[in-house]
């Protein structure tokens, strides 16, 4: 003969499969990336002490103002992300939660991995240069461009990377600076062409721009709402989608003419 249970006790002992597996999800990690606003690089300027930027073979001038490239800083491909850390993150403004595979979508080793966040930055860099020339209508092999950013990896800064050379070369065509002398910072891939692509992580980079002095913050078209819904009071948030674009909206800033947003 069964005994009948009270409602409490009843209620009590569903509990206990799903306690139990929340209990083991606590300690168990999840296939997710923490990430927090990283470093940002003056490309007009020093990284350790070396110019990020090196141009011979032809004149450049004298620039003032910086154009700051944008990192994010990850949990590795291996780390234990858990419950507590997601949920820590999911609370705080200056961090985010990824899928891991979209911060890392080529799996492999850490070795692995920042070996090819290190040759994308390389052919990112090689672009950056041919993008530049192209925008300034300058002949491939005209000059000689060495880009030196120590051990930052992954395409993304390849929009500053042309700007930072049209700067040097160019400025904004009519003897001034494209900074305007400010501090400008973004974020961006660059074809050869001059068409800027997306890149992850925009709202963690609007942060470090904006903690390293920034007012205006270039970001990929395609993610500018994404920047503009979290971005910190008194910064900027300008869209972009080809380098030409960019370089317009920087002299629009200086002129006081129409800027886009969001």
């Amino acid at each position: 003969m069964l005994s009948r249970l009270s409602r409490p006790r009843f209620l009590a002992l569903c509990a206990l499969p799903v306690l139990a597996l929340f209990g083991t999800a606590a300690f168990a990690p999840l296939p997710f990336t923490v990430a927090r606003p990283g470093l940002t690089a003056d490309v007009l300027g020093e990284d350790d002490g070396r110019p990020v930027i090196t141009i011979t073979g032809a004149e450049t001038r004298p620039t003032d103002g910086q154009l700051r490239m944008t990192t994010i800083l990850a949990t590795g491909p291996k780390a234990d992300v858990r419950v507590g850390d997601v949920f820590d993150a999911w609370f705080r403004t200056d961090r985010a939660v990824m899928p891991r595979d979209s911060v890392y979508p080529t799996g492999g080793t850490e070795k692995e991995i920042s070996q090819h966040n290190l040759d994308d930055m390389r052919q990112s860099q090689n672009v950056a240069v041919d993008a530049a020339l192209d925008y300034l209508d300058r002949a491939p092999g005209s000059m000689r461009v060495n880009v030196d950013l120590g051990d930052v990896g992954g395409p993304s800064a390849g929009l500053f990377l042309s700007l930072g050379i049209i700067d040097k070369l160019d400025g904004d065509g009519s003897g001034g600076d494209l900074t305007g002398g400010r501090t400008i910072a973004g974020t961006g891939t660059i074809t050869a062409d001059g068409q800027v692509g997306a890149v992850g992580g925009v709202a963690m980079k609007a942060q470090g721009a904006h903690r390293d002095g920034a007012s205006v913050f270039l970001v990929p078209e395609a993610e500018c709402s994404q920047a503009e819904a979290e971005a910190p009071d008194g910064l900027r948030i300008v869209p972009v989608h080809t380098l030409k674009d960019a370089v317009g909206s920087l002299k629009a800033l200086q002129s006081g003419g129409k800027v886009p947003s969001c």
